[in-house]
């Protein structure tokens, strides 16, 4: 029958008893089949993590700095892992560095929300935050639609 039909002759189910065939252009099927996983693929979005490292005794401008670096990651949709390196007697004094990272969440809250608390990783404090919303996408606009004059 399939050979009259100019198709193929697929089994389906070989483990079933009797084993199951289905009469199909098999070429069509793979090609259908491809095209439909990389749709797929084009819809699923990568999550990046960008990383940014403070030191305890951060001059005022640089925190600035950093902080502009943070906001850029978060409205491009990245995640960003913020590091707090401790060297030498600064590891006596942790609370400075829980206290850059308490200012930078204060002052981020409109963008971000801290998904991985604060915690301490020998030398270095490390939290994870996100955005908060979803950033539009590169080539996409939303405007507002136009009222027109209804024709007559």
């Amino acid at each position: 029958m399939a050979q009259d039909l100019d198709l193929d002759l697929v089994e389906v189910a070989p483990l079933a008893n009797p084993p199951v065939c289905r009469i199909m252009d098999y070429g069509k099927y793979k090609y259908e089949r491809d095209i439909r996983q990389k749709e797929a693929r084009k819809k699923q979005s990568k999550i990046e993590v960008k990383e940014i490292k403070f030191r305890p005794k951060i001059d005022p401008h640089d925190y600035a700095t950093k902080k502009g670096h943070v906001v850029r990651f978060l409205t491009a949709g990245a995640r960003v892992k913020v590091t707090i390196m401790f060297r030498g007697r600064e590891m006596a004094h942790t609370e400075l560095g829980r206290k850059i990272l308490d200012r930078l969440v204060e002052d981020l809250k409109e963008i971000a929300v801290v998904e991985a608390s604060p915690k301490q990783d020998g030398r270095n404090m490390i939290m994870v935050i996100a955005p908060t919303k979803k950033p539009v996408a590169k080539g996409e606009h939303h405007e507002a639609p136009t009222a027109e004059a209804p024709q007559s």
